[in-house]
């Protein structure tokens, strides 16, 4: 469907889409980040708690070590016969800034190399002053992240830092998990704007959908009326130049456009009917009609110059809306007198035939391309200049009488137009 009104709608739908995905994308930036935040911070107080677990005992053990304040001659034996000397997280006792004369201790398990100059600094840093914590990220020999806890300690009966005690884990799997997490996280979010953005695209659709329908039914009602009425008004305006011309007839012609002008009334009330029931909000006029009178009345109305349209007729009764019908049978004797004649012949051949509920209609044009018979009968589809309405419309009309329309060549060339209908007992 194109238009202004059209493209409007379009624009409508891609604006919001673009807002429902703007704010998912604005509800995952600010969630994404917590999660991530979460998960380190749980990686963070895990590997916090595996080397406060170490550093307890240990301090307790090392507060307990000295004997007669002398610290110069500790040999830390209680540490050293604990079994989480042996075992890991890897931990070790420093001097520190502190003025204790006992060399440093170093945990047996070489469970992570971390560089000693490193560790010094943090043991100076926890035993200046009055001593305090220290807590830090570092890296190990090998390039692997390190979580290391420095914490000072004091001898009994003396109010001075000792020294320190200092324990590090490698957190290096945590780190790997945490950064796969991101990625994973990542990931997630860029699928779910996708998602987001699909799911809002479609949702949009479905909500300016009536509207789509409702502007395409108002297109197809303005042309469906400017082809139904071009052939009347055609006809109507021959009428009134013949009148002006020759003012003796008028009498003849006068009743001809009273009927033209009623057949006019009766095409725009069928377009409005058929607007109606598309939308749902009417139901067809179905009442008993002789068919083959009825089409008579269509042909002897038909303004049939540049044709020659012979009328074989049988009785048939069928239900159906007669102004239906009346636009149906009309298009297709138009049809035929446009492309119904073979070139250069000065006058279109149309035979209508009437039985049994079918309405036949044939020519002796060219006939029908095979490679656009399938297609003839769809919305602005035509094998000539027309607007490609008409047949369409016969086929609606037909379809909703539960009927069918279908064409095929004659043995002897031209085309042929079968409308069926279901007949009803007289």
């Amino acid at each position: 469907m194109k238009g202004p009104a059209a493209d409007r709608l379009r624009r409508l739908r891609w604006w919001l889409t673009a807002v429902f995905t703007v704010a998912n994308t604005i509800g995952l930036l600010i969630l994404a980040p917590v999660v991530i935040r979460q998960d380190a911070q749980r990686d963070t107080d895990a590997a916090d708690y595996a080397v406060g677990t170490v550093i307890a005992p240990v301090l307790r053990l090392a507060s307990a070590s000295v004997s007669g304040g002398d610290t110069s001659s500790i040999r830390f034996t209680e540490v050293i016969g604990d079994p989480l000397f042996r075992l890991c997280p890897q931990f070790a006792i420093l001097t520190g800034a502190a003025s204790s004369g006992f060399g440093p201790l170093y945990s047996k398990p070489g469970c992570t190399t971390v560089d000693e100059a490193k560790i010094n600094e943090l043991a100076v840093q926890a035993t200046t002053g009055n001593g305090r914590t220290i807590v830090e990220t570092i890296e190990s020999t090998d390039g692997h992240t390190v979580r290391i806890k420095a914490e000072p300690f004091r001898f009994p009966d003396n109010d001075q830092v000792g020294g320190a005690v200092l324990a590090w884990l490698d957190t290096q799997d945590k780190t790997d998990a945490h950064q796969r997490l991101v990625w994973i996280v990542l990931a997630l979010c860029a699928g779910l704007i996708a998602a987001a953005a699909g799911a809002s695209y479609w949702l949009s659709g479905r909500a300016i959908r009536p509207a789509m329908a409702a502007l395409e039914q108002q297109e197809t009602l303005l042309a469906e009326t400017a082809h139904d009425l071009r052939t009347p008004v055609a006809a109507l305006r021959a009428l009134a130049e013949t009148a002006v011309r020759d003012p003796g007839q008028r009498a003849e012609l006068l009743p001809r456009t009273v009927r033209l002008a009623g057949r006019m009334g009766d095409i725009i009330d069928g377009l409005l009917v058929r607007a109606r029931l598309a939308a749902g909000v009417e139901q067809l006029a179905v009442q008993p009609v002789w068919l083959d009178q009825l089409v008579a009345g269509v042909v002897e109305d038909f303004p049939a110059e540049g044709a020659r349209i012979s009328l074989v007729t049988a009785p048939t009764m069928v239900r159906a809306d007669p102004t239906l019908l009346q636009r149906a049978i009309g298009n297709l004797l138009d049809n035929a007198l446009r492309h119904g004649r073979l070139p250069g012949a000065p006058e279109a051949i149309i035979t209508v035939t009437v039985a049994d509920g079918r309405i036949t209609v044939a020519d002796q044009g060219p006939g029908i391309d095979p490679e656009i018979g399938a297609d003839l009968f769809e919305r602005f589809n035509s094998g000539g200049g027309s607007s490609g309405l008409g047949l369409s419309i016969v086929r609606w009309v037909a379809l909703s009488h539960g009927g069918d329309l279908r064409v095929y060549n004659g043995d002897e060339g031209g085309a042929i137009f079968e409308f069926q209908l279901p007949t009803t007992q007289q």
